[in-house]
């Protein structure tokens, strides 16, 4: 590490010459309070990469501690298979987790076996999500835009029970594949068709029987505050259903804005300003009544326009007093009268939506 003087260096030159030849850093620092010295530093460090380190003789011990560690961590992290159990399929691979307070993606190394599908963290050595292959009674892939803005396919496993997963691997189609591929070798066949409007986690904590979602997307909210903040944009979740426009909040898990599709009167679209450094957005703006006065609420999206004309749908329908519109029902595709279907269940095959079982069971329960 022979001591060189630079004058200009540009960061992949800093880095370059960390990593292969160090740098030696030497300061004497003095803070004072008023002109009084208070406290004096004499720093001295060796900042290198590890071949340069070892080739100097430094953290020698540390490095071959770090690597025998490593190395005996590595040998006890043993995937818990079953007997018997082949592994068709190891991808990295996420889990929606979303029980109590806590919703996040959760990653680890997804297996798909000829007994299960489950995703392993081999550091803490925990199951993240575990289901038999047996149990599932549907699945279904969708592309959805992540919080970076960008698409990827999630896939949707229907479980016994009721009970929806979202996984999300590289390759989604592989993975479907190879799903379809061991059920069809122990003779198992999905046995229902999997709705994902009807089964969205988010959707399922507010919507009400008989409801159902016509549009949805993310939509950043313009709320409305008193306070000492005063109106702030908000990121979340818009959704338009046959009752009313709600936008959930999904920092509190909760809606914060809602009005029924009869007190909307119109909607415009417009390109504006929404801060110093939001400039030129889409903006959506929905009128609506409230106890005789005329009130906007405001959103904003990359897809505005496509909500401006279902809102417009929406309330062209309620002025005309249009017949109800019929809906086909998932299990055995025949059409029925949408309200009817939902509230009451298909009358061909016995279908009822997620929503009317949910309710039932609650009763049953009292």
């Amino acid at each position: 590490m022979e001591p060189t003087r630079e004058v200009h260096a540009t960061l992949v030159d800093l880095l370059d010459r960390i990593f292969d030849k160090g740098v030696v850093i030497q300061a004497d620092i003095i803070i004072s309070v008023a002109g009084i010295p208070l406290i004096g530093v004499n720093l001295r460090a060796a900042l290198a990469g590890m071949e340069t380190m070892l080739e100097y003789g430094l953290l020698k011990d540390w490095d071959a501690s770090s690597r025998a560690w490593e190395t005996e961590h590595r040998k006890g992290q043993v995937v818990p298979l079953e007997e018997g159990e082949e592994v068709a399929l190891k991808v990295f691979g996420s889990f929606y987790y979303s029980e109590g307070i806590y919703t996040a993606w959760r990653s680890g190394w997804l297996y798909l076996t000829s007994n299960r599908i489950f995703i392993y963290h081999q550091d803490f050595r925990e199951l993240l999500f575990e289901a038999r292959i047996e149990a599932i009674r549907a699945l279904k892939v969708r592309t959805e835009r992540n919080f970076t803005g960008k698409d990827r396919q999630i896939l949707y496993l229907l479980l016994e029970g009721q009970r929806v997963a979202r996984l999300a691997v590289l390759n989604t189609e592989e993975l479907e594949g190879k799903i379809k591929e061991i059920m069809k070798m122990r003779n198992l066949s999905l046995k229902a068709e999997l709705n994902i409007d009807e089964y969205e986690e988010r959707a399922t904590n507010f919507l009400r029987t008989g409801e159902r979602v016509k549009c949805r997307g993310r939509m950043w909210h313009l709320v409305r505050d008193t306070s000492v903040l005063g109106d702030t944009w908000k990121p979340g979740h818009l959704y338009l259903t046959n009752e009313r426009l709600c936008w959930w909040y999904e920092f509190e898990r909760r809606v914060l804005f809602e009005v029924p599709v009869g007190e909307i009167n119109a909607s415009v679209e417009e390109i504006r300003d929404l801060s110093a450094v939001l400039k030129h957005k889409q903006v959506l703006d929905v009128i609506y009544s409230n106890n005789g006065s005329k009130i906007v609420a405001s959103f904003s999206g990359k897809e505005t326009l496509k909500w401006q004309a279902a809102l417009n749908r929406a309330v062209a329908k309620q002025d005309s007093g249009a017949i109800e519109e019929k809906e086909t029902c998932p299990q055995c595709e025949k059409e029925y009268p949408e309200e009817a279907l939902l509230k009451n269940g298909c009358p061909g095959c016995g279908w009822r939506s997620p929503l009317l079982k949910k309710e039932v069971a609650e009763v049953l329960k009292v």
